[in-house]
């Protein structure tokens, strides 16, 4: 689908030289001289390279709709990550490094969507939120309590995050994955 360079809009993905890119900010400018443009910065979905370019309003962008699937992790072995597609039992083997650092918060059984563009793979969007147990963390010291600090915690998956002082050893906690910090005691 063809769009005007001044309706990109964030979270558009968009198909510029040649590679996927999805519009992270945007900006629209209107000099004194000259015509307005859109100041749009982009982030390459394959490398994750980033490019600041302008697009005038008469120029035409190749908008590109990715394929949603909801898929369901199964198993992790070196380093390679297997997905199932819960409609055709499909499945799909992806690197490890593909997800990032966020892959830590993959658990047996959990449901992700997987973004795709023509039969492959481009993206992977995990839960917001995980529930996970602390293994390792400092003892309360009497009195902490009053202030609001932080402090350092392991939880089962090997990540390290900060927690109010009350989270003890066996706790589990809410997550947010895409942040990576405390949300709340979980009940």
């Amino acid at each position: 689908m063809k769009i005007n360079g001044n309706e990109i809009r964030p979270g558009n993905v968009i198909k510029h030289n040649d590679g996927l890119w999805i519009a992270v900010k945007l900006q629209h400018v209107k000099p004194g001289k000259g015509g307005a443009f859109a100041q749009v910065e982009l982030k390459n979905l394959v490398t994750g390279s980033k490019l600041n370019e302008r697009f005038r309003s008469s120029e035409t962008i190749e908008k590109v709709r990715l394929e949603q699937r909801d898929y369901q992790f199964l198993y992790e072995a070196d380093g390679v990550l297997t997905f199932m597609d819960t409609e055709s039992y499909d499945q799909i083997e992806l690197q490890s490094d593909f997800v990032g650092e966020r892959a830590a918060f993959l658990q047996d059984g959990m449901m992700v969507v997987v973004e795709m563009h023509e039969e492959k793979a481009i993206g992977v969007r995990l839960p917001d939120q995980v529930t996970l147990e602390v293994t390792d963390t400092e003892p309360v010291v009497k009195g902490q309590t009053v202030s609001s600090s932080y402090k350092p915690a392991v939880l089962e998956n090997g990540v390290r995050l900060g927690v109010p002082p009350f989270i003890s050893i066996g706790d589990k906690i809410v997550v947010d994955t895409t942040e990576v910090t405390y949300l709340k005691r979980a009940e």
